[in-house]
């Protein structure tokens, strides 16, 4: 079974699955697209490069920014099309879709890895992303040394690392959540854990 087949059949209903508290893991996960790195600004422009079933796009459009979802998977897009009728969405894979002109920004959540050539994947978002590129990884399995060193190849002179420690699978009590937010900023302590548990947030500015 391919990947795009695999995401077809889970695609309705994908998020409140996957998130024990989808809305929070994605507005937080949209707060740092928007902070990280050079700061967005309202009327900039997201390309979110497998959007899978549109999850991220709400609080991105809610920030007032102008969006664009791109997924492989029909059902996926199909998903996200309900979920935010009249929001831009894109049936493609990601290594093949261009932009009809520059973005401001470009993310990849939970699927840079997906394209077989990651510097060449790189180099393209390079070439028409002028601000940022932004996406996530788990160290623990995904080392950042030669993540770096491809994006520093592909053309990317500035990158910021931030831990990301809001839980997929498990639903944070109200007063817990600014702490987990907190440790994230913890420096080299929050690194640290962060190759064993969490998810690391990437920057790269061109």
């Amino acid at each position: 079974m391919s990947t795009q087949e695999k995401y077809d059949r889970i695609a309705h209903g994908f998020s409140e699955r996957e998130y024990a508290d989808p809305s929070r893991y994605a507005a937080r996960r949209a707060q740092l697209v928007v902070e990280l790195g050079p700061r967005l600004r309202p009327g900039d422009s997201v390309l979110d490069l497998g959007c899978g079933d549109g999850i991220t796009a709400g609080p991105l459009l809610a920030a007032g920014l102008r969006y664009t979802g791109v997924d492989a998977s029909e059902e996926m897009i199909g998903a996200a099309r309900l979920r935010l009728p009249g929001a831009d969405f894109v049936v493609s894979r990601s290594e093949d879709y261009r932009p009809a002109e520059p973005v401001d920004a470009t993310v990849c959540l939970r699927s840079f890895y997906y394209p077989d050539d990651r510097l060449a994947f790189f180099r393209q978002i390079a070439e028409y992303t002028r601000v940022k590129f932004v996406f996530d990884f788990r160290p623990a399995s995904q080392p950042p040394g030669p993540i770096l060193s491809d994006l520093k190849a592909a053309g990317f002179r500035g990158i910021e690392l931030r831990p990301f420690f809001l839980p997929q699978r498990r639903r944070v009590p109200p007063f817990a959540v600014p702490l987990v937010y907190g440790f994230e900023r913890a420096g080299p302590v929050a690194s640290l854990v962060s190759r064993r548990a969490g998810r690391m947030f990437c920057c790269a500015t061109v």
